[in-house]
């Protein structure tokens, strides 16, 4: 993140407002490190906002899908159906546990994994005599997958499902927040997400062995004993009483901070959408995206490099979509099924700045420039 004066952001930290009061009380009572009464209070807190009945914090959305997989049991040799077009961390724990991750594209509705797709490749896989240990869908950009149809298919071939709602809390399916439709859910409270902990996540489950066996692998794994034992490989992987505190003063305006990145997506679709050749993802039918960034496509022929160059000359920082994961140098050699939708979205597609904190005139200063670059009176 640059820093210039007068730079607009592309998604930023705002304060809500009691966080230094949970973070002064933890300072004084001398609760300043992986444990202490903000991390329960955490947790509450997540369950209360997802209707869900156990919550685990952890030090990252990273950290947290490690832990998840390894609690479907994933491993060495195994593979894992995985969202292509998605941030490298959503893959990159599958590949601590020695496991390969297979990718699936995304539909033109959501973005998201496509269920026909997902069959098509566990049929292929099963043809080889290979199961697939678990499907890892994510939910782009707030945007929730078509999981009516990706869980039927899962239960169809009794395919675990790990939901990578990392950008999606607050985001919602059939009226249920994403990430309570899987034997798990994770969570993100990075800088640049819609609630931040400035570094955090979670796996949120209905399963209390689960969520159990969760805070054991990521306290190290010590086993119920006066001294140091161990009899499994575990993680430092809690979050600090600090971050739970901080998160906890987040979580209370979860919903103003919803409403408020849905409003700068629809004043972009409102000020924008009548360019020709440009296309704003709308809300399908049961999907209701928290819209942690707005995204949209340019017009065919133009180039977000270029729109995106020119927009850092007016301090307007923008960003591009996601590079699909199997165009990636570090998964070059895994397998792929699709018809490379998200590549061509890759190469249309800009995030723009949705810091739920923008002014208006930061808003219009963002469109002026927009409509001035896309040749637009």
């Amino acid at each position: 993140m640059m820093y210039r004066p007068g730079r607009i952001f592309l998604s930023v930290p705002q304060m809500g407002g009691h966080e230094k009061n949970y973070v002064q009380k933890a300072i004084e009572d001398n609760w300043v490190t992986t444990s202490g009464p903000n991390i329960p209070g955490f947790e509450h807190d997540i369950c209360q906002h997802t209707n869900v009945r156990h919550a685990v914090a952890l030090s990252s959305g990273t950290a947290s899908l490690h832990v998840a997989l390894r609690l479907l049991g994933v491993g060495p040799g195994d593979e894992v159906l995985c969202s292509t077009f998605t941030a490298v961390a959503s893959a990159n724990p599958i590949l601590y546990l020695g496991a390969s991750p297979v990718f699936i594209e995304s539909e033109s509705e959501t973005w998201n994994m496509c269920p026909a797709t997902l069959r098509s490749a566990i049929e292929d896989r099963l043809k080889q005599g290979k199961k697939p240990a678990a499907i890892l869908v994510v939910h782009l950009y707030g945007m929730p997958a078509k999981l009516n149809e990706i869980m039927a298919v899962a239960e169809e071939y009794n395919i675990p499902v790990l939901e990578d709602a990392a950008e999606a809390l607050g985001a919602r399916y059939g009226g249920h927040q994403v990430g309570t439709f899987g034997r798990m859910g994770v969570f993100s409270f990075g800088g640049s997400k819609i609630i931040t902990t400035s570094a955090g996540g979670a796996i949120i489950t209905s399963k209390p062995d689960l969520a159990e066996k969760a805070v054991f692998l990521a306290t190290q794994a010590k086993d119920p004993a006066p001294h140091e034992q161990h009899s499994e490989m575990g993680y430092n992987y809690r979050i600090s009483n600090i971050n739970a505190g901080i998160g906890r003063g987040q979580i209370e305006v979860l919903e103003l901070r919803v409403k408020q990145h849905r409003d700068i997506f629809n004043y972009y679709r409102n000020q924008l959408q009548s360019i020709e050749g440009v296309e704003f993802l709308a809300e399908p039918k049961a999907c209701f995206s928290n819209r942690w960034l707005s995204t949209m496509l340019l017009p065919e022929g133009q180039k977000p490099k270029a729109i995106r160059q020119a927009l850092e000359e007016e301090n307007i920082e923008t960003r591009p979509l996601w590079r699909p994961l199997h165009k990636q140098p570090l998964f070059a050699n895994n397998l792929y099924f699709g018809d490379r939708l998200s590549e061509r979205l890759f190469n249309r597609g800009l995030c723009l700045p949705s810091s739920s904190s923008l002014q208006e005139e930061e808003l219009e200063k963002v469109v002026k420039h927009l409509k001035k670059l896309l040749e637009v009176v």
